[in-house]
């Protein structure tokens, strides 16, 4: 494991769990995942990569039977075991059954898959301290508030930002420092005077109220706004009916992509203004925060900044984060 990834949790987040779907595909630092649920329901996660010639199995997602690798034609059942392996005819010690997939522990939170790199762990301890494990002492506080409730899945959407990873993450966690000056239809939705900051080991929440519904339209909100970190690439936001997360993936120094699914109550599923006009909110915000971030990526590149500063009643999620961060560069993890 290389020094910049000691201490990085061995639960990680990789995608929302939804039955929609047979299969979806993820990618983590330089390493690609399958999950999928099988015909029963039973959700399973293997690396996405062959066991012939290690092309990679899926992209993507959908709905399929089995995966057939595009390469050779080797075809895996749901449950990882091989099925088929083509032009084999002659082949000296070979066993079928010790050609699988190689399989990953998963486990749900609420919407959420994670993944378990441990493998000292049981299938059954990891389903029972997922949720503490991923957030610590944060989790009681974060299932109080509605994080953990399996809402219905709407949609994802994806966004290329031309700027490093960690200036998006800073980005949302300036404990709404931005937002009077940035997102100023969000900024009218809440009580800014309201917002708090509170930390735990992995995680940071940011809490704030919102404006009451007749005195303003942006029903979205609901009466509170809870946005969570999860340390270190993993957003929840999390307010009335509605839910929505965002998963930073690094592509290069200078660029990453951004994964955003949105969730909502089931008995708003069928109100279509409703999604429509809390996606188009949800959009506005999100390209404000990207011309923002695309901004401090380019003056982070000029010769004539060094350091600035954190402005302490509101960066403490922010100096929390970049705390973590030395921790773990410096390997004091």
């Amino acid at each position: 494991m290389a020094k910049q990834d000691q201490g990085l949790p061995t639960s990680l987040m990789l995608t929302v769990a939804t039955y929609g779907k047979s299969r979806t595909q993820m990618t983590t630092s330089q390493e690609e995942f399958v999950i999928c649920r099988d015909a029963n329901g039973e959700l399973h996660a293997f690396h996405n990569v062959c066991r012939h010639h290690a092309s990679l199995l899926a992209c993507g997602s959908g709905q399929k039977t089995c995966f057939q690798c595009p390469y050779h034609g080797w075809t895996y059942g749901l449950d990882g075991v091989l099925l088929k392996a083509t032009q084999i005819s002659g082949i000296k010690n070979f066993n079928k059954n010790d050609f699988g997939l190689i399989p990953i522990k998963v486990a749900t939170w609420g919407p959420f898959v994670l993944a378990k790199f441990d493998s000292g762990f049981s299938q059954e301890t990891a389903d029972n301290t997922v949720g503490d494990e991923w957030l610590g002492s944060a989790s009681d506080l974060l299932s109080r508030n509605g994080i953990d409730t399996s809402l219905p899945h709407i949609c994802r959407r994806e966004y290329i930002i031309e700027c490093n990873w960690k200036v998006f993450c800073d980005n949302y966690l300036d404990g709404g420092y931005h937002v009077p000056y940035a997102h100023g239809t969000l900024a009218s939705g809440l009580q800014l005077q309201s917002y708090e900051t509170h930390t735990y080991e992995r995680v940071s929440v940011q809490r704030c109220e919102s404006v009451q519904a007749e005195q303003n339209d942006f029903d979205r909100l609901g009466t509170k706004a809870i946005y969570a970190f999860v340390y270190p690439n993993f957003m929840i936001n999390r307010y009335g009916p509605w839910m929505d997360t965002n998963l930073v993936v690094p592509l290069d120094a200078t660029r990453c992509k951004v994964i955003f699914d949105y969730f909502l109550d089931k008995s708003l599923m069928d109100d279509q203004n409703f999604i429509e006009s809390s996606l188009k909110d949800s959009e506005q915000v999100q390209m404000e925060d990207i011309a923002l971030c695309e901004g401090v990526q380019r003056g982070l590149e000029s010769p004539a900044y060094s350091v600035g500063r954190y402005a302490p009643s509101v960066e403490m999620a922010m100096h929390h984060f970049h705390c973590l961060l030395h921790a773990n560069l410096s390997g004091d993890w």
